[in-house]
């Protein structure tokens, strides 16, 4: 099971995602770092955890109220060995980007549009998607969702009412992608809380997980994470 940290941007910051409600997000409070710095928050998580794959999402570029192109631009050079994976909307705000081996960009359904969904074919799948969902629907072009053809290998199922919730995983969601996709890398987002979740993912066959809340209040322990490493499951 890989762990991967999420750090939400916004105004020059690190924020606390909380269900979606993006307007409403506060700086991040966490018992592993004092700051809310970006580069501050990745050399802690790097040195306490050995994290090597973050997801960054620029939040003003999402809402479409400016970006943080240039905060995120030192993180990419500042770090070399560390990869990240970048949600800045699309059309994409920075292709300059693309010019660092360790940047990996990320396509969210709710940036798309019917129209434009065909846009996705000039990455050549050199890209994670991320098929994002609210409370109560599908965000964006809804048949972006069914069209497999389009997708790369690696599909991240984001429930953003989950997110900072402390409900848990929409678990009914990644069976059923899971299932119905089953030579698709799928990706879990949103409400993970401990490591009995984590169990619960693995035993679906899910190895990759988009977590924040649960690292930053300590609920999820290094120990977890070794321990749930350790583990075999069968199949």
């Amino acid at each position: 099971m890989q762990i991967i940290p999420v750090i939400d941007l916004k105004n020059g910051i690190a924020v606390h995602a909380k269900q979606g409600r993006r307007e409403r997000y506060e700086p991040l409070k966490s018992i592993l770092c004092q700051s809310a710095d970006l580069l501050d928050i990745i050399e802690t998580l790097n040195s306490r955890f050995g994290f090597c794959l973050f997801y960054i999402a620029d939040l003003n570029a999402l809402m479409h109220e400016g970006d943080n192109n240039l905060l995120i631009s030192r993180a990419i050079t500042s770090f070399p060995r560390i990869t990240f994976w970048i949600d800045s909307g699309y059309p994409l705000v920075d292709s300059g980007f693309r010019q660092h081996s360790n940047y990996v960009p990320v396509l969210g359904s709710e940036s798309f549009r019917e129209n434009n969904i065909s846009d996705i074919k000039k990455f050549e799948n050199a890209f994670i998607l991320s098929l994002d969902f609210s409370a109560n629907e599908k965000m964006g072009a809804k048949s972006l969702f069914e069209a497999d053809t389009l997708w790369p290998e690696r599909i991240i199922i984001m429930s953003l009412a989950k997110v900072g919730s402390n409900q848990g995983p929409d678990f009914e969601k990644l069976t059923s992608y899971s299932r119905r996709y089953p030579r698709k890398k799928i990706i879990a987002a949103g409400g993970i809380r401990h490591i009995g979740d984590l169990n619960a993912l693995k035993r679906l066959g899910i190895d990759q997980t988009l977590i924040a809340t649960a690292l930053h209040s300590g609920n999820l322990t290094l120990d977890d994470i070794v321990n749930l490493q350790a583990k075999k499951y069968p199949g």
